[in-house]
């Protein structure tokens, strides 16, 4: 251990943070890329794709053409994953896109419908068979951004409620909160 912390010279820690920082951004920036190509936003995958390969060349040459140091080496690992975390979070945050919330509730679908379209979102009530009998099942389409708050809502009327949530993309025109 003693001989390998005597190899950490600064060239090597500043290649290996320099390698860091340059596979945070190329992973976090493809993993926006990736979810952007679900979503079909052409111009803005491609302007990720041409500056995720560029930003990927000068972090591989540096690890190849470098110190070729297992920390250099772990660097790279670790701003990989590091990246792609980060990426998810960012992605997260902007909450870009539609989601279908779907609300399965025993006794009070129609009180979260109605506070729903009190709020403005666009709802759809149907009746449906559940395993202990009859249920009220709640869909509304909201953007991404509002999707905790729809949240909020159905589980101050029903703390019990099942939801789940799916992302989709919208074909034509419907009822949708500013």
């Amino acid at each position: 251990m003693t001989e390998f912390l005597n190899t950490l010279t600064p060239e090597v820690l500043m290649g290996g943070f320099v390698i860091f920082l340059l596979r945070l951004v190329d992973m976090c920036l493809d993993t926006l890329r990736m979810l952007f190509v679900v979503r079909g936003q052409r111009v803005i995958v491609w302007i990720l794709g041409v500056t995720t390969s560029i930003i990927y060349v000068v972090a591989i040459s540096n690890v190849l053409t470098g110190a070729k140091h297992p920390f250099t080496i772990l660097c790279y690992g670790v701003g990989y994953a590091t990246g792609n975390v980060l990426g998810m979070r960012i992605e997260e945050r902007l909450a870009i896109g539609y989601r279908q919330v779907n609300v399965v509730s025993q006794t009070k679908g129609k009180e979260i419908a109605k506070a729903l379209r009190d709020q403005g979102y666009g709802v759809t009530e149907l009746v449906g068979q559940g395993m202990n009998g009859s249920v009220d099942v709640v869909s509304t389409s909201v953007k991404r951004k509002h999707t905790k708050d729809v949240r909020k809502i159905i589980h101050e009327i029903d703390e019990s409620a099942f939801i789940t949530e799916d992302d989709f993309k919208p074909v034509n025109a419907g009822t949708w909160r500013k």
